[in-house]
């Protein structure tokens, strides 16, 4: 029998919506034109990329809209943020702190400049994967120049109390860092209530194009750039701009300004109806990050004895699209950081399942995936040589 495909992976990429496919597509022809060019066309891109900028950093609230800083990607952003400030400030410290749970382009980015001469903590998370003030506080120095913590975990949903935390880092008088791609675009994020010196989001998490990504960057933070060139994106990132791109994240922001209070809420009535049920009917799950403290559209669970693997394998069959959890490391198939962060054992870990709704998500394709996954864990517990027969 054949299925019909439900998508429950939006935590790695989104689809794209079909309006932000419409505003893109006559910046491929008819509105071509580079905005460094001094011609009329070139010009004319140069007063949409203005205006897209605007458009984003109204959005996120920042002071000005030369604050933001167009990326390829989350990871590129990361990687500026993390290496660019800590290279720029070096005079005045070496010391880097970022937590245990954060996306692999944090924590590389660290390892990359613990290799070369900086010093690098890591937070310990809690059992839900969530990262606490005074855990911040503690780990502070005189020598420590910046602080990291994603807004919310992409393996888990955790949401984490970035304001405090930035709060803890102004009081210090250390930078603080967020990446925001799991959030932006799903629940609020303003840099002038979070209190964040430099954010990172992502277009494909909010149901824009690949290939674009910002980072907001506070008026007077002081910062190296990594990418070499033209001197684009006020000399922190030279490359030809991606108009087209960048017209989509604009547009699937627009989309979200307007429509995001209340699909935060639709997901969340899918998203609690998914765990109470995946609990109620599977003896073996458990729970994956904070029960109420998470993001709307993301449900994690684990299972004993059987492989995550093998759950998405079966899954797959029926037509549904899931992972075990993110889906830039889990071909790896190495043990996920984050739960290992928070304490669970191996067993547990090996079998994680993640579910991440979308826009398109419906009651009925829950209700699907509830009966499906019910099966798929029965049939795999009988193959299990832990469990008892």
């Amino acid at each position: 029998m054949k299925y019909n495909k439900i998508y429950t992976d939006c935590a790695a990429t989104t689809p794209v919506d079909p309006r932000v496919i419409k505003a893109m597509m006559p910046y491929f022809f008819v509105k071509m034109g580079n905005p460094a060019s001094m011609h009329k066309m070139g010009q004319d891109n140069f007063e949409v990329l203005e205006k897209c900028r605007q458009i984003t950093a109204d959005f996120v609230g920042a002071a000005k809209k030369e604050e933001i800083i167009f990326t390829g990607s989350a990871t590129e952003s990361n990687n500026l943020a993390i290496k660019g400030v800590m290279w720029a400030n070096q005079k005045n410290g070496k010391h880097l702190i970022v937590s245990s749970v954060e996306h692999d382009c944090i924590l590389e980015s660290a390892k990359w400049l613990s290799r070369n001469g900086f010093e690098v903590s890591y937070l310990a998370a809690d059992e839900y994967g969530m990262i606490h003030p005074e855990t911040v506080e503690a780990a502070i120095r005189p020598d420590t120049i910046l602080v990291s913590v994603m807004h919310a975990n992409n393996e888990i949903g955790t949401i984490n109390p970035v304001s405090e935390i930035a709060k803890v880092c102004h009081k210090h008088g250390v930078l603080f860092h967020t990446d925001a791609a799991q959030t932006c675009g799903k629940i609020e994020v303003n840099v002038q209530k979070n209190g964040a010196d430099l954010l990172t989001a992502s277009s494909h998490k909010m149901y824009g194009p690949k290939g674009v990504a910002f980072l907001y960057i506070k008026t007077g933070t002081v910062i190296e750039a990594w990418t070499h060139g033209g001197g684009q994106e006020g000399g922190l990132r030279s490359s030809t701009v991606n108009i087209p791109a960048i017209v989509g994240f604009a547009k699937a922001i627009e989309i979200a300004n307007k429509e995001m209070a209340s699909e935060e809420k639709r997901l969340i009535v899918l998203r609690d109806k998914l765990i109470k049920n995946v609990l109620k009917e599977i003896p073996t799950a458990g729970l994956n990050g904070h029960p109420s403290k998470r993001l709307p559209n993301i449900a994690s669970f684990r299972f004993a004895y059987i492989e995550g693997e093998s759950i998405i394998y079966w899954l797959n069959e029926y037509g549904i699209m899931a992972s075990t959890g993110s889906a830039c490391s889990s071909p790896k198939l190495t043990a996920s950081h984050v739960l290992t962060a928070c304490g669970l054992r191996k067993e547990e870990i090996h079998g994680s399942l993640r579910l991440s709704l979308g826009k398109w998500t419906t009651e009925k394709d829950i209700d699907f995936i509830i009966e499906k996954l019910q099966i798929v864990v029965e049939k795999l517990n009988k193959l299990s040589p832990f469990i008892k027969k």
